[in-house]
């Protein structure tokens, strides 16, 4: 799936880095928790969450995502989105909540990360 239809599913509002639009994304993780998101996630992956912290964008970073998705209408600040920028890190906002913009994005293709045991 294209970040642009993953913004169209959700109805959300670029905030950086749009001409990366048109890359793909292969899976996709719903967490407020950075430390499970270092755990279980995988390249190529987009990020929904409603933390609004630089961690989230440098967990990002350090996994090789290239889009975060803030739920809940959350704004990042403009350090956040400056660090996003020099990563190449798509950043949207949608006003949907966690637990919907996942079920969006699962029922219309974009699967999750198998967690290994």
């Amino acid at each position: 799936m294209k970040i642009n239809d993953l913004k169209n599913l959700l109805e959300a509002e670029v905030l950086c880095c749009e001409k990366n639009l048109d890359r793909e994304v292969y899976s996709a993780c719903g967490c407020d928790l950075m430390s499970d998101v270092l755990a279980y996630v995988k390249d190529q992956a987009v990020l929904l969450t409603g933390l609004v912290n630089p961690q989230v964008v440098r967990t990002a970073e350090m996994m090789d995502m290239v889009c975060i998705v803030f739920v809940r209408s959350k704004t990042p600040t403009d350090d956040m989105l400056a660090l996003a920028e020099e990563s190449g890190i798509v950043v949207l906002r949608t006003d949907k909540r966690l637990y919907e913009a996942c079920g969006l994005l699962y029922s219309n293709g974009l699967v999750g990360n198998v967690v290994k045991q």
